[in-house]
C-alpha cells in the first residue's frame, strides 16, 4: 500500500471514530459514552483508537473540533448570505435550527450545549474548549446583529455583543426545555419574543 493510501485509510478510520463518537456523545453525554461502544460501531480495533487519541478526554476534544467545523459551515451558510438582509439571515438560521431539532423529535439538541451543561464543572480542559467555541459562535451572531443595526432593521439601543450573548444563551435554554417537553414550542416562544420584541427596531 502506498504512503498516500495509508494516510487516506488512517484518515477514514479516524473520521469514522469521530463521527460515531459524536453520535453517541450527543445522545448519551460524555460520562455515558463508552469507548467500546464506539469501537463496536466502527469495527476499529482498540489499539487503533489509542493511536489516534491519547485518552477519552482527548477524544472528546477532537469530537468538539469535528463538530465545530460543521457548525462553522452551517453558520456561514445562513449568516454570511448577503443575498438576504441580516435580520432575515437570523430568522432563516433559527428556522433551520428548529427543523433540525424537530427532525430528531427534540431528543439530541446541540453537542456543544449538552457538553457545556455536563462537563463545565468536571473538566477544565473541556470547559475551556467549549467556551472558545461558544464565544466564536456568539461573535458570529454579533456581527450579523451589528450589520442589521447599521441597516436600521435591528434595535440599535442595545449593544450587539450583549444581544448576541442573550440570543445564544436563550436559544440553548430553549433547546434544553424543548428536550424536556419533547416539543419545539419553547424554542418557538423564544423566537417569537426575540424577533417580535427584543431585536425589533
Amino acid at each position: 500500500m502506498s504512503r498516500e493510501a495509508t494516510i487516506n485509510t488512517k484518515t477514514v478510520a479516524k473520521n469514522a471514530l469521530l463521527e460515531a463518537g459524536m453520535r453517541v456523545m450527543i445522545e448519551k453525554g460524555y460520562s455515558n459514552t463508552g469507548i467500546q461502544e464506539v469501537l463496536d460501531a466502527t469495527n476499529v480495533p482498540k489499539g487503533s483508537f489509542y493511536y489516534y487519541f491519547d485518552s477519552k478526554e482527548d477524544f472528546a476534544l477532537q469530537i468538539i473540533d469535528y463538530f465545530d467545523r460543521a457548525g462553522e459551515e452551517f453558520m456561514s451558510k445562513f449568516l454570511d448570505n448577503k443575498n438576504v438582509s441580516p435580520l432575515e439571515r437570523l430568522k432563516l438560521y433559527c428556522q433551520e435550527k428548529k427543523k433540525m431539532l424537530e427532525s430528531d423529535h427534540c431528543r439530541k439538541g446541540c453537542l456543544i450545549g449538552n457538553l457545556s451543561q455536563e462537563m463545565s464543572d468536571q473538566s477544565e480542559v473541556l470547559r475551556a474548549r467549549l467556551e472558545e467555541v461558544l464565544t466564536k459562535y456568539r461573535n458570529r451572531l454579533a456581527r450579523c446583529i451589528k450589520e442589521g443595526q447599521e441597516k436600521g432593521e435591528i434595535n440599535s439601543a442595545l449593544d450587539h455583543i450583549q444581544l448576541a450573548e442573550f440570543f445564544q444563551s436563550g436559544m440553548h435554554g430553549a433547546v434544553m426545555r424543548a428536550k424536556t417537553t419533547k416539543t419545539s414550542a419553547p424554542l418557538q416562544s423564544f423566537f417569537d419574543i426575540i424577533f417580535g420584541q427584543i431585536l425589533k427596531a
